[in-house]
């Protein structure tokens, strides 16, 4: 299981998702801000990936140094809240493949999960709350299918984000209780500091924090603290390990520095982190963000295409941690917050 995937801003930006990364490698000319192709629905099947939380992402304009010229971007609300449409309705479209479902309940998912054959089932995951242009809102993209509202990627009008220090604004403080009353997710990946906190003292739901790693192995805003990660381990919370370079080890520069100086050693490094803080490994999952602006050339040495998450369970066993711990760090872990999470 993979927390965190930008399926739809990669589709529509000219990737499609129907094809291997191999054969969008062969298509694409290199575009050193997105990296190289790293998934597609052949590689999530071959390495019987079962479960990711797709994500609905669109971008500010204002952050137009961060993103790719040819991204869609927005500057109003309403422009927001089109290009999230656009990006569901490509996830309603791709549906229609039936190795593919969307995820709305338990049932959904113990339905993936018991086939024969391979299949793939969507979460649907809105990072940055922009989209909603009122918090009452939420309703409307739970109904639609959304299960999970991350409220920043950097600053939003409801939240302080990575980049962007401040607390939750009025409207974001709004937004917790519509969350809770809807039965949303939150997830706390992206948010800044301060707003971390007040999210956390304001919503009362299922909380995770999709693709996040450990601030006292990364010394940036972007990770967590070891205060954040103890909050998220008493509220039952998954934490997404992101298996991407930046992430894992300072000293390491996108576009600069040799992929091979990371491994998967690293990895578990930051794994290791939370288990020492939880106490258990119970807490620690995936959260891969391949392909949202990553590439190939940012991931671990032994990593070529989604298919490869598998070698993190190999790395594990050879690190002597037992098949039980290794099956929850995979899956077990995720499937669990879910099947607690989602509506029957």
């Amino acid at each position: 299981m993979d927390g965190h995937e930008d399926i739809a801003s990669n589709a529509l930006e000219g990737r499609d998702f129907l094809k291997s990364a191999h054969e969008k490698r062969n298509l694409e000319s290199f575009d050193a801000r997105r990296g190289t192709a790293t998934v597609g629905l052949p590689d999530l099947l071959a390495g019987n990936v079962k479960i990711i939380f797709a994500t609905i992402w669109v971008a500010p304009c204002a952050d137009n140094d961060l993103i790719s010229h040819s991204t869609p971007c927005y500057t109003t609300p309403e422009e927001a809240r089109k290009l999230a449409r656009e990006q569901l309705e490509y996830y309603l479209r791709l549906v229609a493949d039936p190795r593919i479902s969307l995820v709305r309940t338990r049932r959904d998912l113990n339905s993936i999960l018991a086939a024969n054959e391979a299949r793939l089932g969507f979460v649907l995951l809105m990072e940055g709350a922009d989209p909603l242009v009122t918090p009452l809102e939420a309703r409307e993209w739970f109904d639609a299918g959304v299960r999970i509202i991350a409220p920043a990627w950097h600053r939003t009008r409801y939240a302080g984000g990575t980049g962007a220090p401040g607390p939750l604004t009025s409207y974001g403080r709004e937004l917790m209780a519509e969350m809770k009353s809807a039965g949303l997710i939150l997830d706390v990946s992206h948010l800044a500091e301060e707003s971390f906190f007040d999210a956390m003292r304001l919503f009362d739901g299922p909380v995770i924090a999709s693709h996040s790693n450990c601030r006292s192995l990364v010394p940036t805003d972007r990770q967590l603290t070891d205060e954040m990660i103890q909050l998220l381990v008493r509220r039952g919370a998954v934490i997404g390990i992101v298996p991407y370079n930046k992430f894992l080890k300072p000293s390491w520069t996108k576009n600069q520095s040799p992929k091979s100086d990371v491994t998967l050693r690293d990895v578990i490094g930051h794994m290791k982190h939370v288990w020492r803080i939880a106490g258990d490994m119970l807490h620690t999952g995936i959260g891969s963000d391949f392909d949202g602006g990553f590439g190939v050339e940012s991931i671990p040495a032994e990593l070529d295409t989604i298919a490869d998450l598998q070698k993190i369970g190999v790395q594990l066993r050879m690190q002597h941690v037992p098949d039980f711990d290794v099956r929850n760090i995979l899956a077990n872990n995720w499937l669990r917050f879910l099947r607690e999470a989602l509506p029957e």
